[in-house]
């Protein structure tokens, strides 16, 4: 798991300075957990952001890393070079049979993000590395938002290239609806033998919950779940095809239980995952989803591809 841009720091959840000692950052961990332990009458999400902040900063290795800005408990030897801190991941060197896959996922943010973050600092100003853990966390929460979300997507774009062969991908498509925004998006359509899915990729920065169907928190901006399903309508109509279900991903630190089913919303029934349980939604598929299989597979990946447009 990375560490948000938009998640208060490790330190801050651990309620220590940056430069606390390691005997101070053990008996702040240990006083946190405490306070938020769910039998003790504390917060069930609170308490898994403190785990994960202890992960992140917990030994000297990892502490060193985070501290280099990196914002990821441990060196991944997959993403590449470990010091890229949140710069878009290098591609990978990988003979393994992936996912066919079109589009850039997280393109569209990454690129307004660097335009906002360039704005925000001046234009006449040198900006050596706009991926700055220390810029970053100074940035105004909705250019860091930008940022969170387009490390989302691509995080989910890795999970889904590693179910192999016989799952296709399209990422950023269009979806403006009329009088919608021209900048409205899917973030991923995913098709596999357990359906084919509608799927956002989120990062609000913070905890949870649910309520009608909806996902609801002090940081989460509009529904979107709804717009979800509305954007999917749209591809959906355009390309003369039917989605078997909508699946939100979201960071696991801000999920309480790693699948939700929200049920059946707009005739589509809805799942929340957390993002390490993704690849087991997606294998097994949405309950109470169609299975596809055989000649429809390909016929339906044949109308995406004639008819999807990218942002």
């Amino acid at each position: 798991m990375f560490d948000s841009p938009l998640s208060a720091s490790a330190y801050e959840v651990l309620g220590v300075a940056a430069d606390a000692s390691d005997d101070e950052l053990r008996k702040a961990f240990r006083t946190r957990l405490r306070e938020t332990h769910p039998d003790t009458g504390g917060d069930a999400a609170l308490f898994v952001r403190v785990q994960h902040a202890w992960e992140l900063v917990g030994t000297a290795t990892a502490r060193a890393a985070y501290d280099r800005g990196r914002g990821s408990a441990a060196p991944d030897p997959e993403d590449g070079d470990i010091s890229a801190g949140w710069s878009a991941p290098r591609a990978r060197a990988d003979t393994r049979p992936r996912a066919r896959s079109a589009g850039q996922p997280g393109g569209w943010r990454r690129e307004r993000y660097l335009d906002l973050i360039r704005e925000w600092v001046g234009r006449g100003t040198p900006l050596e590395d706009p991926y700055d853990a220390q810029l970053v966390r100074s940035a105004p929460r909705e250019i860091r938002r930008l940022l969170a979300d387009a490390l989302a997507e691509e995080a989910t774009a890795r999970t889904v290239a590693d179910l192999g062969m016989g799952f296709s991908v399209w990422h950023d498509v269009a979806a403006a609806r009329r009088g919608g925004s021209p900048d409205d998006k899917l973030d991923h359509i995913v098709l596999g033998p357990s359906g084919l899915y509608g799927v956002l990729s989120e990062d609000f920065g913070g905890p949870i919950g649910f309520r009608r169907g909806e996902i609801v928190g002090p940081a989460v901006p509009g529904s979107p779940v709804s717009d979800l399903l509305g954007r999917m309508r749209t591809v959906a109509r355009a390309a003369g095809v039917r989605f078997s279900g909508a699946i939100v991903v979201l960071p696991d630190a801000d999920v309480v239980q790693q699948i939700t089913e929200l049920g059946s919303m707009r005739g589509v029934p809805v799942v929340v995952a957390g993002r390490s349980a993704l690849s087991t939604v997606l294998r097994r598929g949405v309950p109470g989803a169609r299975d596809i299989g055989g000649n429809e597979v390909f016929d339906i990946r044949t109308r995406l591809d004639q008819t999807v447009r990218f942002v």
